[in-house]
């Protein structure tokens, strides 16, 4: 049977138990109910413990003392007064009940406590709430029955020894209650039989003519704590710590509970001094007040020290990175300023490439680890006054107080130096370079200027693809016009001022155009012609390449449409569509190609993506859409092929089908050069790995004729024609000399 329904038949059973027992007639039935529910709830409570397998189920077995001295208690009771009929008090059963309460109340005050072990505020309220109930109950219960000298002394023990039980449980109880965190269904049962005890036992001591009128209604209380307990430990939620916070809260309940037993003292001395004829306590009333105000101070000084130590962690956590233990942002801006009145510093901003490749290749994890090996050596490379910071994601900062300009040069020289050492993280051996931007205080005193100024170095360095640069005033002008070019891209997006032109790749030597590559152009109505080398950094840089790359690849895929159903045979084979390396390592970028795709009717296998070897080089995501394009019929090219520094390399990981020769190599062809032995030495790399190869950037018949000499079938330049937007694909084509 599983635990869940287990625990439902026990609660239902033990309700119905725990409500006919004030029904039945006989006194006989009702004494042995009782004692069934005892021992029903003792059993119940060993099979929850053990088939719950609770990590620490040993207040648990104390728990099941106290409920089997509880229940011996009403075996004797039973026994003496039904069975032998006789009522003494004190009895034996007193005595197991008064035995119980013990274990009862360490059990509790242990399931209060958790599993943490930083109890010392718990343990002091406990004992707060315990005085100044123990000094209500010495003043009006117990002081009155032990001074009693007509009654015999076991007699007043014995009926102290109820009371007293009351107010630990009264303590334990409320410690229970106030503990920080969510309750679980299992803290709720053993709260709600503590407290139905609690009730019963306070009505028992203080109340004796409510037990007269209405015993087997307060008795029933009893009954059901066995209840509720018993199933508190079955419950699968006992197995469930309860979670709490870091840091002990102050809570409202606990707080108005401790204000409550800390007034006990003035409110005694207020109700007797109002009652004529009584003496006043004053020896009870003084130590009350002198063990209340020692246990007060000793929990102040506990969350004196507990908010100072919190206040410490948290300007820790205000002013440092979590990942990486270096400053923060805010941590390293109020430094700036502090630099800029005491003398002239130099700040660097240093952005690193190639972390998104690494973040895409292997996880988050080892991007993390990264960062983090990157920080120490950042930190191993200071001097003593000098301060590393993370700014967030993959950008750093150094600040070097009152330096001159050739120091915080050296400075940067160093960082990149130690960047330029391959890190280990998460056991791969990883290389990251970075681009800098240092920047110097001359003129101004203003930190957030100074920021600025680093920062737009590091743009000015990473655009021109530079590791360092120093800002110069006329950076400003250039990240202008950057900003100023963004936003009128955004406007002729929205507007309608981009256009493609075409430019046909022909086979050799015959001449005919098998197929196109679509080019963006930009005419915009105030600048005029906008080059592409001058808008495609900038919507790199600024993410609009992805919205705008879309756009050409949907406009681009229906032209190719539109020239298949008019054209016919005469129509080109494929549709080439570049594609930048942010748009190949943008999440779902397969799956738009395939809904462009579907949107427009175009075959996959007439279309071709071009991309470069930069984009592919980290690995990761970039490679993976690769794949995925791939495995939807796309023919896959690789852009300006020969001019990176891993090509060969790519070829073993990449699927690629088309490798197109940059125009570096074909502009000196016809010479006996060098670049004629890179062109020849990748036309037998194209042949030997069944790829094929497009001769780039071709202005000469004479280039055009060489190239088919060396074994180029397909050749793409002005030679053959320029990109225009209607392109003729009816007239002759221009042949090659053979």
């Amino acid at each position: 049977m599983r635990v869940g329904r287990a625990w439902s038949i026990w609660m239902g059973l033990g309700t119905l138990a725990c409500l006919g027992y004030p029904l039945l007639a006989s006194a006989g039935a009702k004494a042995v109910l009782s004692c069934l529910i005892g021992l029903a709830s003792v059993l119940v409570m060993v099979v929850g413990v053990r088939r719950n397998r609770l990590a620490d189920p040993r207040p648990w077995y104390v728990f099941v003392a106290s409920q089997v001295l509880t229940v011996l208690g009403d075996v004797t009771y039973v026994i003496q007064g039904r069975i032998l009929g006789e009522h003494p008090f004190p009895a034996w059963s007193d005595a197991f009940y008064l035995a119980g309460f013990p274990f009862l109340i360490a059990a509790l005050y242990a399931l209060a406590r958790g599993r943490r072990r930083r109890e010392l505020s718990g343990l002091v309220d406990t004992a707060i709430i315990a005085a100044g109930l123990g000094l209500v109950y010495w003043i009006f219960v117990i002081g009155p029955i032990l001074g009693d000298p007509a009654t015999p002394l076991l007699t007043r023990l014995a009926t102290v020894g109820y009371p007293t039980a009351s107010v630990l449980l009264i303590a334990v109880v409320a410690r229970l209650v106030t503990r920080s965190g969510r309750p679980t269904p299992s803290d709720w049962l053993l709260i709600a039989g503590s407290v139905l005890t609690l009730a019963a036992n306070v009505i028992n001591t203080l109340l004796p003519d409510v037990r007269v009128v209405a015993g087997d209604y307060v008795y029933t209380g009893f009954l059901f704590a066995y209840v509720f307990w018993a199933g508190a430990a079955l419950h699968p939620s006992v197995r469930v710590e309860r979670r709490e916070p870091g840091t002990e809260r102050f809570g409202r309940v606990r707080l108005a509970v401790l204000t409550c037993s800390t007034l006990v003292v003035p409110a005694m001395l207020f109700l007797q001094g109002t009652r004529p004829g009584r003496p006043v306590s004053w020896l009870a009333i003084g130590i009350g007040a002198v063990v209340l105000f020692v246990l007060v101070l000793v929990r102040m000084d506990g969350f004196v020290s507990q908010v100072q130590a919190q206040a410490g962690r948290l300007e820790i956590l205000a002013m440092h990175d979590e990942l990486t233990g270096l400053a923060n942002r805010r941590r390293f801006e109020q430094r700036v300023r502090e630099a800029l009145e005491t003398g002239s510093p130099q700040v660097a901003m240093l952005d690193l490439t190639g972390f998104k490749a690494v973040n895409d290749r292997y996880g988050h994890t080892v991007g993390d680890r990264l960062l983090s090996a990157v920080a120490a050596r950042l930190s191993a490379g200071l001097r003593q006054g000098d301060l590393a910071a993370r700014m967030g994601g993959d950008e750093f900062a150094i600040l070097v107080p009152d330096a001159t300009q050739a120091e915080g040069d050296a400075m940067v020289a160093r960082i990149c130096a130690a960047l330029g050492v391959p890190f280990q993280a998460g056991g791969h051996e990883l290389l990251v370079g970075a681009s800098v931007g240092v920047a110097g205080a001359d003129g101004t005193r203003d930190a957030v200027e100074l920021l600025r100024r680093a920062d737009v170095a590091m743009y000015a360095a990473k655009a021109g693809g530079d590791s360092r640069r120093r800002y110069a005033p006329e950076l400003d002008d250039e990240a202008g016009e950057a900003a100023r070019l963004g936003a009128a891209m955004r406007i002729a997006l929205d507007t309608g001022q981009f256009r493609l032109v075409y430019q046909p790749i022909v086979s050799l030597p015959d001449g005919r155009r098998v197929s196109v590559e679509a080019l963006i152009r930009w005419e915009h109505p105030e600048r005029g012609f906008v080059s592409p080398a001058d808008f495609i950094p900038v919507a790199e840089q600024n993410g609009l390449i992805v919205e705008l790359g879309a756009w050409v690849l949907r406009t681009a895929c229906a032209q190719a449409v539109v020239w298949r159903a008019t054209l016919g045979d005469r129509a080109p084979e494929r549709m080439g569509v570049n594609v930048s390396a942010r748009q190949l390592a943008e999440p779902g970028f397969p799956e738009l190609v395939a809904a462009v795709l579907a949107r427009t009717g175009l075959e996959p296998q007439r279309l071709t993506l071009e991309i470069t070897e930069t984009a592919v080089f980290g690995g990761g995501r970039a490679v993976q859409a690769v794949k995925d394009l791939r495995e939807l019929g796309v023919r896959i090219a690789l852009d300006d092929f020969g001019t990176g520094h891993s090509s060969l390399g790519l070829l073993q990981t990449v699927p690629v089908d088309v490798l197109k020769v940059d125009k570096s190599f074909v502009d000196d062809i016809t010479l006996a050069g060098r670049e004629a032995v890179i062109a020849t030495a990748l036309i037998q790399v194209s042949h030997g790995l069944g790829l094929t190869a497009v001769a780039e950037g071709v202005e000469t018949a004479e280039q055009a004729t060489e190239l088919h000499r060396l074994g180029y079938r397909l050749a793409q330049g002005y030679h053959f024609g320029r990109p225009v937007a209607e392109p003729d694909f009816l007239a002759s084509p221009t042949t090659v000399a053979v």
